[in-house]
């Protein structure tokens, strides 16, 4: 620890990473780094992967600030908050249609025959196409998916699909949908089918309380639960809460070796045992929407605010300050984890901050 009390960043590089990679790591975290001494965001992660595992990382800060600091550690488990979206739900979603249980353009209504249309598909859930409000709090009207589906299912009948329009309902619909198709509740899809096959050893849904100290604390006193407190060791998102921590919407945590390692098997598909090449080349087709918001099966695909990034870029951020980026041309992967919102969120520096990384990276492998 520093004499100003800031827990340096440390740096890592492979001998694989080519050398303007190992100096744009230096300087991405000199940056991150920068902005921690100035209060924001509380610590953070950046690993840097190829299809054969880590080239570069930088790690520090904190991962707690209220009532005792603690270190982030190489190891730190994040948040995930939105990233459970692609990581988790896409990814599942794809499965699913690549083996035959179901395709993506079936009904939501075949699946959850209470759903209130036939004209909403699965994919219009996965491209955010639905026509579904971004957010409601559901949390402040029930608890548990009997109370809670009814109210999503009402906020359905009034869609009106057709352009791109970002849902938190809709993927948890999709997230249900999966339960169904799969007879199988989504934390254990998840860890059979995702987890378990690409060794992802601390990504889950509910980490258990013995994890508390391991991963990054979020919001104090936010407006994500019914009563004031500090977020720590469980699901920050108020509705994913509220469904006991499983959600297609939010609820994975994970570590950045965890994300890297999950990028690896989209750089290289041949090799994964989750998606084949044909349905991960299907995550980064354009499905909907103009620049700068447009979408592939969930994924985003316009990365130019984050600097020069190759066509082909898929990417996704999460709430909390969690990101992914995935470039095939470029042969690598960005895994940028922030405690984005703790003690207190600063959306604007927080997106601020990402574009500054990203575009010191971009420059060296793009």
């Amino acid at each position: 620890m520093t004499a100003t009390g800031l827990a340096p960043f440390a740096v890592e590089s492979s001998q694989r990473a080519p050398q303007a990679l190992r100096a744009a790591a230096a300087d991405a975290a000199a940056v991150l780094g920068e902005a921690v001494a100035g209060g924001f965001p509380a610590g953070a992660t950046l690993l840097v992967v190829d299809a054969d595992g880590s080239l570069v990382r930088a790690f520090g800060g904190w991962s707690c600030v209220v009532g005792e600091r603690v270190p982030t550690q190489r190891d730190t488990i994040y948040d995930l908050a939105s990233l459970t979206k692609v990581v988790a739900t896409v990814t599942l979603a794809s499965a699913l249609a690549e083996r035959g249980t179901w395709a993506l353009d079936d009904a939501v209504s075949r699946w959850l025959p209470a759903f209130p249309r036939d004209d909403v598909t699965l994919r219009m859930l996965l491209t955010h196409t639905s026509g579904l409000v971004p957010h409601v709090e559901l949390y402040r009207r029930g608890r548990g998916v009997d109370e809670i589906a009814p109210l999503v299912y009402a906020a359905a009948a009034e869609a009106a699909p057709g352009p791109v329009a970002y849902s938190d309902l809709g993927y948890m619909l999709a997230g249900w949908a999966l339960e169904r198709a799969s007879g199988t509740p989504l934390d254990e899809l998840f860890a059979g089918e995702v987890a378990a096959p690409l060794a992802l050893a601390d990504a889950r849904f509910r980490p258990p309380a013995a994890l508390r100290r391991r991963i990054a604390a979020t919001e104090l006193d936010g407006d994500q639960r019914l009563e004031p407190g500090l977020v720590w060791g469980e699901v920050h998102d108020g509705n994913a809460w509220a469904l006991g921590g499983v959600a297609g919407h939010a609820g994975l945590f994970a570590t950045a070796d965890d994300l890297g390692r999950f990028a690896a098997a989209l750089l290289a598909p041949v090799r994964s045992r989750v998606l084949g090449a044909a349905a991960v080349a299907e995550l980064g087709r354009r499905h909907a929407g103009e620049p700068p918001d447009v979408r592939g099966l969930g994924w985003r695909l316009d990365a130019s605010e984050w600097g020069p990034w190759p066509p082909g870029t898929i990417w996704h951020t999460g709430f909390t300050g969690t990101s992914l980026l995935v470039a095939p041309k470029a042969s690598v992967a960005v895994v940028l984890l922030l405690g984005g919102v703790h003690p207190v969120r600063r959306l604007e520096e927080q997106g601020e901050l990402r574009a500054r990384v990203h575009g010191v990276l971009a420059g060296a492998v793009a």
